[in-house]
């Protein structure tokens, strides 16, 4: 092809994490953890809107953390495997830019959740005269509408600037959905600029939410050092045990993966790591905040016995 627009390239080649033989095998194995992430996010989602004793800022930002998982699982999963099953690698253009700018805008809100279910454990923990006052609806209403906010305002950046590159004759991308960094690195025009602003606006909007997370853990582990009793310690510190569980493999497996050298992130090595962040984190969400919840885990069988409210008022 020859050099000019986007449009030169209609579509892109998704070459997915190993050889094409071997992928079509591994088909069951996503199949089975696309459903199960999505059903237990969901689960998780429907089991929290439905146990008025769950309607409270920790479970409020759970529930929404879950249909962001769902939704993520859903941006790249089928895709795949509809590639899969029809032996077709190919992805339109306007299906990648959809496909990046909604993996950017869950993942971002996964990012800005994360954080603000930690800041809601700094001020039960820290400040638990006033957690009512402080975590009031209004302000966990404000804090999921403006991770919304900003993430969507990340996302458009993203894919905006990737609008105006030209993409000649490479058009195949060692991955099984459209990673941002690897379709710009395809595109035959100069990215300085894209880059300089995309890092730009990628660290600053991963920066402010780590450092919240840490500040809020420096404190609540200061706090709990100044408990006397052993036993109030440990019932105190086990309310956030599953969260920081969510945070450490999220943050583990995306600094795994983007922090890694860029020989390794351009390598089948990378997309395979990718794996991790992108399916296995969402897919696991469910259980490490339910396995340990005992009003998660009670919420979930009346779920199954069809005890919700609304079932009652029928």
């Amino acid at each position: 092809m020859e050099k000019g627009n986007q449009t030169s390239v209609p579509i892109f080649l998704l070459l997915g994490l190993f050889d094409w033989v071997e992928q079509r095998q591994l088909f069951g194995l996503f199949l089975w953890m696309y459903l199960l992430g999505v059903l237990g996010n969901l689960l998780i989602a429907l089991a929290v809107s439905s146990d008025p004793h769950m309607h409270t800022p920790m479970y409020f930002f759970l529930s929404n953390l879950s249909l962001s998982d769902a939704c993520l699982l859903s941006t790249t999963i089928p895709k795949m495997l509809a590639n899969l099953l029809t032996q077709d690698k190919s992805i339109s253009y306007d299906g990648c830019l959809a496909q990046m700018f909604f993996f950017l805008l869950f993942v971002g809100l996964d990012d800005f959740l994360l954080t603000s279910m930690a800041y809601d454990r700094y001020v039960a923990i820290c400040h638990p005269l006033h957690y009512t006052t402080i975590m009031n609806p209004r302000l966990c209403a404000l804090l999921v509408a403006g991770s919304w906010s900003v993430s969507s305002l990340d996302s458009l950046i993203h894919t905006l600037l990737v609008v105006p590159l030209s993409f000649c004759t490479d058009n195949e991308i060692l991955h099984f959905f459209c990673e941002p960094n690897r379709v710009r690195k395809l595109s035959c025009t100069d990215t300085l600029i894209n880059d300089v602003v995309l890092y730009v606006v990628a660290v600053v909007l991963a920066i402010f939410p780590f450092v919240g997370i840490v500040f809020s853990y420096t404190r609540i582990i200061t706090t709990l050092l100044r408990v006397p009793s052993a036993k109030g310690r440990y019932k105190a510190f086990n309310t956030c045990c599953s969260h920081l569980l969510g945070v450490s493999l999220f943050y583990g497996t995306g600094c795994g993966v983007y922090l890694s050298p860029i020989s390794t992130q351009a390598s089948q090595k990378g997309s395979i790591a990718s794996v991790m962040y992108t399916v296995v984190t969402p897919m696991l969400n469910p259980f490490i905040y339910s396995l340990r919840n005992k009003d998660m885990k009670e919420a979930l069988r009346n779920v199954f016995r069809g005890k919700t409210v609304f079932m009652q008022r029928l």
